[in-house]
């Protein structure tokens, strides 16, 4: 009996020896993709704790979602908290449509079927994914990201060209930089204040490490300008935001993205996101992956998030994430 007891105290520390060291493997392999180091043992220790309970989280995730996997990607070193604070909006109520304030499109009569899928990239009207870093400029990345879709769709530059996000993150006064804000701030700012858009070239994005910075806005480089700005919906119509990015462009959209750090691929579902808007990006198109109709979303967070060099798909249809609240679009 005391031996048997001794041979099952063994087996459950081999287990468990062998769970840790299949979760370190895992994490070693984050830190070779990612490029990651850490300074010490104890922030290494640190670190290495928080992506086990991040695992456990995706795997949570993951089996949860019939549609979309998730998994250890580049911020699964970030808690959950920390990964809010450094790439989400903060303290940014959700905004209400105010019918007085500015014009909703209306969608052109007789529209042709829509196509069971769409990408506005094939058109060359969309800049290449851009990153924020550790800065919630994402309001900011999705009014410029709009803005230079709908300059290229005027006929005013060719090939498409990028302009200054970090004008509107430092100039704003409608807005707070990189705690937050909202894109028609943005197009309000530029209209109104500035009177245009810097070129990316000439006032490149610098707060990436998350802080503000100053204004420096430079009118003799304005390379694009807009004249007014819409809403695309003002009743959550993902069929006016369908026929929108069909007919006029890219639109920019706010979202609840607090649980797409790992997103790993397929279709994030409305049942597994919530609603309260805490980031913006541009819807770019629509297809159909596994069955399920989805728009393609384009991010802000790099390139070497998710696998799809930046982008993702987000069920169509049902708000998911709060998609279709928060619609809007620069007019040339």
């Amino acid at each position: 009996m005391k031996y048997l007891l001794i041979l099952v105290v063994l087996a459950v520390l081999c287990s468990a020896l062998a769970f840790d060291v299949s979760d370190e493997q895992k994490f070693k392999n984050f830190m070779k993709i990612y490029n990651k180091h850490y300074a010490t043992p104890a922030e290494y220790a640190k670190k290495f704790a928080i992506f086990k309970k991040n695992l456990k989280i995706y795997a949570q995730q993951d089996a949860n979602s019939e549609f979309a996997s998730y998994g250890p990607g580049k911020f699964a070193d970030l808690s959950q908290e920390e990964f809010a604070e450094k790439y989400l909006m903060k303290n940014i109520s959700r905004p209400l449509f105010r019918p007085g304030e500015n014009k909703v499109w209306a969608a052109p009569e007789n529209v042709a079927p829509l196509p069971t899928s769409y990408d506005w990239r094939t058109k060359d009207a969309v800049t290449p994914v851009y990153n924020q870093g550790e800065c919630g400029s994402c309001w900011a990345f999705s009014a410029t990201e709009a803005i230079e879709s709908q300059w290229f769709l005027a006929g005013k530059v060719n090939p498409i060209a990028s302009l200054s996000m970090e004008q509107i993150v430092q100039c704003d006064p409608y807005d707070y930089g990189c705690d937050g804000g909202w894109p028609y701030n943005a197009y309000k700012y530029v209209i109104s204040v500035s009177k245009g858009l810097d070129s990316y070239s000439s006032y490149p994005y610098t707060s990436g490490d998350g802080v503000t910075g100053q204004c420096k806005f430079n009118s003799g480089s304005i390379a694009a300008t807009i004249s007014s700005w819409q809403w695309v919906t003002q009743d959550e119509s993902e069929s006016a935001m369908q026929q929108f990015t069909y007919t006029t462009g890219p639109p920019s959209v706010c979202v609840d993205a607090s649980t797409w750090s790992g997103y790993q691929g397929g279709v994030i579902m409305a049942s597994t996101c919530g609603d309260q808007i805490d980031h913006c990006v541009q819807i770019v198109g629509w297809d159909v992956i596994s069955g399920t109709n989805a728009w393609l979303v384009r991010n802000s967070w790099g390139t070497d998030w998710g696998p799809y060099g930046g982008y993702l798909y987000v069920q169509m249809g049902v708000d998911a994430c709060g998609i279709a609240s928060t619609v809007t679009s620069p007019v040339v």
